[in-house]
């Protein structure tokens, strides 16, 4: 007999792609060419805020059990989200990228 799997996150359809991806993709979020990925570049004052910006994104996607790849250079944070389970976008995505905003938000409030 065969375990049962764990059912990770599937790709978005395409009404949740219309209805989930398009607030993000007005707030900068672009989709990233060749691959089903959302990408968007955060720009800080200084080193320092970008990578208090970048762990707490760390933690949050650990949270939210979604890893996503990043890169920081002195004042900006470049992130790229896909879910690779599932070959594409997913709701892990959009729910870390709306944790992401929130949390850039607030260096410049």
């Amino acid at each position: 007999t065969s375990l049962p799997t764990k059912k990770g996150p599937s790709k978005l359809s395409p009404e949740q792609r219309q209805e989930l991806l398009d607030p993000l993709l007005q707030s900068s979020w672009k989709l990233v060419d060749g691959r089903d990925a959302i990408f968007k570049s955060y720009k800080f004052k200084d080193f320092q805020q970008a990578f208090s910006f970048m762990t707490n994104s760390a933690l949050n996607a650990e949270k939210l059990d979604h890893h996503r790849s990043g890169s920081t250079s002195t004042n900006r944070v470049d992130v790229t989200l896909t879910t690779h389970s599932c070959g594409g976008i997913s709701s892990r995505d959009v729910r870390l990228a709306s944790v992401m905003d929130a949390a850039a938000a607030k260096y410049f409030a």
